[in-house]
């Protein structure tokens, strides 16, 4: 199938949230592809009109495309992504359509992995905590099989960034808040995840996809959280420095 691509003169506005991971998928994508867009950035906890007027799920990240002189909102940052992959040029999915639907299909799994990790950070008790950590251990498991499927590295598919790691950028991201609280053995006997980990963090498009002050945002929502991991937070030298920085 054959598709049109985007007119540079389109203006796209990424409407976003400082924190949201699925938002982090769309900037990245964007940033690969090399095309320019706005961002937007909006309090969830206090929805604006035009927001909610124009958000069927008062989710973001929703993608604005104002195209000749009308708009389309497109919402759902899966949704946002497959559009970008239609209409932009530097393709990030593979070609073959069995690669691409394995891509999809661990692009799925991520999204899974960012559930698990709201599990893990909400968790109240200690039991219910360390059932979620081995759980997400057991996901990251399931992922350092797969990258042995895949030799070679630095990316998911070897020697090509993907979608795949637009997607998974974000997911290690919490681990580096959570790697700050205290060792908690999510990646033990996972050097291949710990490898695509670190190439991911220095990828430009992903340490870019989000403010110089979200290590010192994603801190103070964890432990606003009230949850077991927020206690921990509470008994941590290393983060009480970072808190008072966001407060100062």
């Amino acid at each position: 199938m054959k598709h049109e691509i985007c007119k540079r003169a389109d203006k796209l506005i990424l409407v976003s949230h400082h924190l949201c991971p699925y938002v982090q998928r769309a900037a990245i994508s964007l940033a690969e592809k090399g095309v320019p867009f706005e961002r937007v950035d909006i309090d969830l906890a206090n929805k604006p009109d035009w927001f909610k007027a124009i958000s069927p799920l008062g989710k973001v990240p929703l993608l604005r495309v104002q195209h000749d002189s009308a708009e389309t909102v497109i919402f759902e940052s899966a949704v946002i992504l497959e559009f970008l992959e239609e209409t932009q040029a530097n393709p990030l999915h593979p070609a073959d359509p069995y690669d691409r639907a394995r891509h999809r299909a661990w692009i799925e799994f991520g999204s899974a992995t960012l559930n698990a990790i709201g599990r893990f950070y909400s968790a109240s008790t200690e039991a219910g905590f360390l059932g979620e950590s081995s759980a997400l251990s057991a996901m990251f498991d399931r992922l350092e099989a797969e990258l042995a499927d895949e030799p070679g590295g630095p990316w998911f598919a070897s020697k090509h960034f993907s979608l795949v790691d637009a997607v998974y950028g974000p997911v290690f991201r919490y681990l580096n808040a959570f790697d700050r609280i205290g060792d908690f053995g999510i990646l033990d006997g996972k050097p291949l995840v710990r490898a695509w980990r670190k190439a991911l963090s220095e990828r430009p498009s992903i340490k870019h996809a989000v403010a110089p002050d979200y290590p010192q945002r994603l801190h103070a929502f964890l432990q606003a959280k009230g949850s077991y991991l927020s206690r921990l937070i509470g008994r941590s030298d290393p983060v009480k420095p970072v808190v008072q920085a966001l407060s100062a």
